[in-house]
């Protein structure tokens, strides 16, 4: 029997290192999802657990069909691949991977789509024309642009960051007339999560108007966690770039969907800051505090914005070693974060 028990671990190691989202389910869930390779349903339960918003995949109404052609959230958002993957290609962790691939191809794309239109098309039609973690970070790439712009402006003209805060304001109005139409309910959580972004947004304005701040490399416009699109010479690969003082982190584009966000405080402002700059410095981050206060969500809410795959995991009396051991090995293969 621990023959058997040391052949298995070590096949699913094996199973594990080759798609390191698999370190996050027990072997009896990494079983089960082995032994049907090739029936997609009856895998499906387990995608929520490996991908951060992937609770289906599509391969359209035919139940024989082996090819996934969507992925679908958790509120029913889909959005279409830019490939095709086959289940009969290879090994499950193979199609697996290119699953992963795809999820990041597309965000990707669908992204560089929305900022295209964002120039062209009046904002409040641009929001109902996009997915919701589009929407969500091309709209703070936008804003940001334009914050430094009028920054660069209030040399020639003191009144310029007053004026970015009128349109802002209007803006936002254009959006609360949007959340009272009749919009389907995926539509309508995107423009909540916009309507929260923006309104820390407009205050943000606010606060560099009332301070005088004059010119970008000002500490009170350096500490938000500002949108940068990295512009690289290769082709079709252009990444986007959060930073927030002098931490410069890389965009994750793991699929969020259509999420809720937090409503940003002052106090989780200086949480984010402290976090950002830990892992600047390739250090974890701990916030500490009493129960129910948000520590956790304040992390997963940053790992939203930065597109990164978030896992938290309950550290009970029941957890030995071995199950730790295979969360950081999966944490580190994968590149995710977690909350202990």
């Amino acid at each position: 029997l621990n023959q058997i028990q040391k052949a298995l671990e070590a096949y699913l190691e094996l199973k594990r290192s080759n798609f390191p989202r698999f370190y996050f389910l027990s072997n009896d869930e990494l079983l089960e999802i082995l032994a049907n390779a090739m029936n997609l349903p009856a895998i499906q339960k387990h995608m929520k657990k490996c991908f951060d918003n992937i609770y289906k995949l599509y391969a359209g109404e035919d139940p024989k069909s082996t090819s996934i052609t969507a992925m679908i959230s958790g509120e029913g958002e889909k959005v279409e691949f830019n490939k095709l993957v086959s289940i009969r290609s290879g090994d499950i962790e193979h199609w697996l991977n290119q699953v992963q691939e795809q999820m990041r191809d597309t965000i990707s794309r669908r992204m560089k789509e929305g900022r295209n239109d964002i120039e062209l098309t009046e904002r409040k039609k641009w929001v109902l024309q996009h997915h919701g973690q589009v929407v969500a970070t091309v709209a703070q790439l936008s804003w940001c642009a334009t914050t430094e712009f009028f920054l660069d402006q209030m040399k020639e003209n003191p009144n310029s960051l007053a004026e970015w805060f009128q349109i802002n304001f209007m803006q936002l109005g254009q959006l609360t007339e949007l959340v009272r139409e009749a919009l389907d309910p995926i539509k309508h959580k995107i423009v909540v999560a916009l309507i929260t972004q923006d309104v820390h947004a407009r205050d943000i304005i606010e606060t560099l108007t009332n301070e005088n701040v004059n010119y970008k490399m000002d500490f009170q416009w350096q500490q938000q966690l500002r949108y940068y699109w990295d512009e690289s010479p290769e082709k079709d690969k252009e990444n986007i770039y959060v930073l927030q003082i002098n931490a410069r982190l890389k965009y994750g584009y793991e699929y969020m969907g259509a999420t809720s966000r937090l409503v940003v405080t002052p106090l989780t402002d200086r949480c984010w800051i402290t976090i950002t700059g830990a892992l600047n410095i390739k250090l974890g981050a701990a916030p500490a505090g009493p129960a129910g206060t948000g520590k956790t969500e304040s992390t997963k809410d940053l790992a939203k914005a930065l597109g990164m795959l978030c896992v938290v995991f309950n550290c009970s009396e029941q957890i030995e070693h071995r199950m730790m051991a295979r969360l950081f090995s999966g944490l580190a293969q994968q590149g995710a974060w977690s909350c202990l």
